[in-house]
C-alpha cells in the first residue's frame, strides 16, 4: 500500500505539467480500418495530430518529456502531504494505484477541455488488443462534451451514418446502461463489437423533445478514405474527389486519383469533405501541397508560449482549374485545415455549412508504466492567422440540404393520429413534405390535411390505408427517406458546387 514519495510526486508533476488534450476517434476505438488506429504503444508515441495521430513539428516525444522539471518538490508538497494523509489516516484501506490515477484525472478535469484523456495500463491494453483484432464497429468519431459522450461525425456509408446519427447527438446509453458518467475510452469499448451484432444507442439529439433509441448493426468499415469520379456540367468536366477521413494512405490515394482525373482532362475539380471528422496532420499537409503555392503558408502552428510556425509548399503555381471545397458541420479538424488553406490560401469557394470547430492538435505521451495521456500541445491557425476552435469556418456559399436530410428515426411508440400535437408527428410531417405529400403544415399538430397526405403515402406504398402513423407506416416512411437521401441527384450542395465551379 505504501509508494515512494519521490516516485509519486515525480508522475504527479508528469502529469500536471502534461495537462492532456486528447481527441480520440471512435472510428479508432470501433474499428482499425482507416490507418488512423494505433496498434502499438511505441507507434502512439512518437505521433501526433488534429485527431491525436501524425507528426506536427520537429519537436520530439523525448524533447517534450526532457523539457520537464526536475525539482517539484515545493509545488507538490500540498499534494504528498494530502497523499500521506490519505495513506496513514483514512478509515478505510486504499489502493495506492487508485490515488494517483484519481489526481491525474483531476488535474486534467480542472483544464475542463472535451478532449482531455488519460488511460490507465489496463485500458491502453485493452485498447491495444482491440483495435488490432478487427476492422469492425459503427464507423465514427466521438469526444466528450459536457460529460457526456458527443459523435463529432459518423463516417459516409458506415453504418452509424445509415442508422441515422448525426454530429452532435450525445449518446446517453449503450444497450441499456447509463455511461454519462464514464470515461470516454470505456464507452467506446461497449460501443464496439463484432460485425453483424447490433448495439442499441440511447440519443440525446439537440432540438428533439425526447431521446431517441438508435440500434447500429456493426459491419466492417471500409479503409478507402478517397473516392473519385466525374461529373458532365454543360459540356464541361468536373472531377470529384471526396475524402472521408484522414489516415496513412489517404494523401498517396489522393494523389493517384486526382492523377488519374487530370489525365482524364477535367475542368474544374470539387473536394468533399462533408462528414469527414479529421485525422492525420500529416495528410492534409501532403494534399495541401498540390493547391497551394510556396509564397503563402497553408497552416500556422502555434506552441504553448505564443511561437508559431509557418508552414508552406514547394509549389510553384496554382492549378489551372477552378476548385470548389464542400463542407458541413461533420467537417472537423484535419478537414477544416485542408477548408481554411484552400478558402485563405488558395482563394478557392467553399459551398456547404459552417464546419465541426476543431482547432487543437494533440500528442501521444507515455507515463512510463504503460499508460497513457494525450494531450493538446498546439493550436492551429488559418493562413490568415486565425484560430477556428469551436467557432469552425464558415462557407463562402451558404447551402443547406433538403430539410428531409436532417429528419430524425421514426419511433413509435403509440399511434400517432389526428388532433395530437408533438415532435415526432413534426417529424414525420417533413419526411412527408420531403417525400413529395403535403402534410399542410410541419408544427407537430396532426391536422386533417396531414392525415390526407398519410392516407395518399399509405395508398401509393400499398399499406393499410388508415390515416394514422403506426409502426409499418413509420418504417416505411423512414426507409423512403433514406433512399432518396442517397440518391445523388438531391444532393443540392453538390449541384451548387458545381454550378459554382464553372460560374466564371
Amino acid at each position: 500500500m505504501n509508494l515512494k514519495r519521490r516516485y509519486l510526486a515525480a508522475l504527479l508533476v508528469f502529469s500536471m505539467i502534461l495537462g492532456g488534450v486528447a481527441t480520440y476517434t471512435a472510428v479508432q476505438f470501433l474499428q482499425a480500418g482507416t490507418g488512423q488506429a494505433q496498434t502499438n504503444q511505441e507507434e502512439s508515441n512518437k505521433q501526433a495530430s488534429t485527431d491525436g495521430e501524425g507528426q506536427t513539428s520537429d519537436e520530439s516525444v523525448g524533447d517534450i518529456l526532457d523539457g520537464l522539471k526536475e525539482n517539484n518538490d515545493g509545488e507538490l508538497s500540498k499534494v504528498d502531504k494530502a497523499y500521506s494523509l490519505i495513506q496513514e489516516k483514512y478509515v478505510k484501506d486504499t489502493e495506492s494505484k487508485e490515488l494517483i490515477e484519481g489526481a491525474i484525472q483531476g488535474m486534467l478535469d480542472t483544464l475542463e477541455d472535451p478532449y482531455s484523456t488519460y488511460m490507465d495500463k489496463e485500458t491502453m491494453e485493452q485498447f491495444n488488443n482491440s483495435i488490432s483484432s478487427s476492422f469492425e464497429g459503427i464507423g465514427t468519431e466521438v469526444s466528450m462534451v459536457d460529460g457526456r459522450v458527443t459523435i463529432v461525425s459518423p463516417f459516409k456509408g458506415s453504418p452509424a451514418e445509415e442508422a441515422g446519427l448525426k454530429p452532435k447527438d450525445q449518446i446517453v446509453s449503450v444497450d441499456g446502461e447509463n455511461i454519462e458518467d464514464m470515461d470516454l475510452y470505456d464507452a467506446v469499448l461497449k460501443i464496439r463489437g463484432e460485425k453483424g451484432t447490433t448495439v442499441s444507442l440511447e440519443i440525446d439529439r439537440p432540438g428533439v423533445e425526447e431521446n431517441l433509441t438508435i440500434d447500429v448493426k456493426r459491419d466492417t468499415i471500409p479503409i478507402e478514405t478517397v473516392y473519385s469520379e466525374t461529373k458532365e456540367v454543360n459540356g464541361k468536366k468536373a472531377g470529384v474527389l471526396e475524402v472521408t477521413s484522414f489516415s496513412e494512405n489517404t494523401a498517396a490515394d489522393f494523389d493517384k486519383k486526382l492523377k488519374e482525373l487530370e489525365e482524364k482532362n477535367i475542368d474544374g475539380l470539387v473536394i468533399d469533405v462533408r462528414g469527414n471528422p479529421g485525422g492525420l496532420f500529416t495528410a492534409a499537409q501532403d494534399i495541401l501541397e498540390n493547391f497551394i503555392p510556396k509564397d503563402t503558408p497553408y497552416v500556422q502552428i502555434e506552441n504553448s508560449d505564443g511561437e508559431k510556425k509557418r508552414y508552406v509548399s514547394n509549389l510553384e503555381e496554382k492549378k489551372g482549374y477552378p476548385i470548389v471545397v464542400l463542407i458541413d458541420e461533420g467537417s472537423a479538424s484535419a478537414s477544416e485545415i485542408l477548408a481554411g488553406a484552400m478558402k485563405e490560401a488558395g482563394g478557392y469557394e467553399l459551398v456547404g455549412t459552417k464546419s465541426f470547430g476543431k482547432g487543437t492538435v494533440q500528442q501521444a505521451l507515455p507515463m512510463g508504466d504503460g499508460s497513457n495521456l494525450k494531450l493538446t500541445i498546439y493550436k492551429w491557425l488559418t493562413p490568415d492567422g486565425n484560430w477556428i476552435h469551436e467557432e469552425g469556418i464558415k462557407p463562402t456559399k451558404k447551402v443547406e440540404l433538403p430539410e428531409y436530410y436532417y429528419t430524425n428515426p421514426v419511433q413509435i411508440d403509440k399511434t400517432l393520429e389526428y388532433d395530437m400535437n408533438n415532435d415526432k408527428i413534426a417529424n414525420v410531417q417533413k419526411m412527408l413534405e420531403g417525400l413529395g405529400y403535403d402534410s399542410g403544415r410541419k408544427d407537430g399538430y396532426f391536422s386533417k390535411e396531414t392525415q390526407a397526405a398519410v392516407e395518399q403515402f399509405q395508398k401509393e406504398n400499398d399499406l393499410k390505408v388508415t390515416g394514422t402513423i403506426n409502426e409499418e407506416t413509420g418504417n416505411k416512411l423512414q426507409s423512403s427517406v433514406v433512399t432518396k437521401v442517397q440518391n445523388k441527384e438531391n444532393d443540392t450542395q453538390m449541384k451548387k458546387a458545381l454550378d459554382v465551379l464553372f460560374s466564371k
